[in-house]
């Protein structure tokens, strides 16, 4: 079994006690910044779009052959003694036990709980990680990981392979990426994906000012808000993501990789 990745910190040196790299630079989180920070020189926007297309080819390549997947979001700041942390290891278990991918941001917390479960029950664990100015490191759960530079090319990717989506509780990260997927599902630019919601206790003041505030506002309609489930229960959660697998209209063909391009 992997080491639990709680029980070593981060040397000062940068590098991993098993040897792998740290992730997050602060020089490419200052590249960010200067992307977001207006209008550069025509050279610099085009260097840019090729380096983001860059990234999305990339992501495409390591991510090709995962398999239908569900994304499970939530804080990196719960440690393995947290009823959370133990919810979402029983998350990654019954994923797992479903023959599906168990995607996360591939970090500490709620993301290393999940993988771990995964792993344990002998399914297979991915991890797409944002590149960050405080360092961290991939949890040792992962088959395989891969880290962005943008936010917006991550996102693309925990969606574009995922057939559920689960919310652990967590911090802005997780409403981002939660309110993405809502959106998106209500837009209809994806198809009706699940989206559950696990931590009763955490969500429901956020579920009554949807409700009693968006929905009583008319800013959005009535049974948007039957787009979410809430429950602590794994098994209502596995009985959502069934039934999303279920209503997924089946790729035209199967990918398989070719040696010729360096897939695996």
């Amino acid at each position: 079994m992997p080491p639990d990745a709680s029980d070593h910190q981060p040397p000062a040196n940068g590098s991993a006690p098993n040897g792998t790299r740290l992730w997050g630079k602060g020089p490419a989180t200052q590249d960010v910044r200067d992307f977001l920070s207006g209008p550069l020189t025509r050279g610099s926007e085009l260097l840019r779009a090729i380096r983001i297309f860059t990234e999305f080819m990339r992501g495409f390549r390591a991510l090709h052959f995962v398999g239908p997947c569900v994304t499970v979001f939530g804080s990196a700041r719960f440690k393995d003694d947290h009823p959370y942390y133990a919810l979402g290891r029983e998350m990654g278990r019954r994923i797992a036990g479903l023959g599906l991918t168990a995607m996360t941001g591939g970090g500490p917390g709620i993301m290393e709980a999940v993988n771990r479960g995964a792993k344990e029950a002998g399914g297979r664990s991915i991890g797409c990680n944002i590149v960050l100015p405080m360092e961290q490191r991939p949890n040792p759960y992962v088959d395989r990981f891969i880290e962005f530079r943008y936010f917006f090319v991550r996102k693309v990717m925990l969606v574009k392979y995922s057939h559920a989506f689960v919310a652990l509780p967590g911090g802005f990260g997780t409403l981002d990426e939660l309110f993405e997927i809502a959106t998106l599902v209500q837009t209809r630019k994806v198809q009706h994906f699940p989206i559950v919601l696990m931590g009763v206790e955490f969500w429901t003041p956020m579920i009554n000012f949807i409700r009693e505030g968006l929905v009583r506002a008319g800013t959005i309609s009535p049974e948007d808000i039957d787009l979410i489930t809430l429950t602590d229960d794994p098994e209502v959660a596995v009985q959502k993501i069934r039934e999303g697998v279920s209503l997924q209209t089946q790729p035209k063909w199967s990918p398989k990789p070719r040696r010729i391009l360096g897939e695996r």
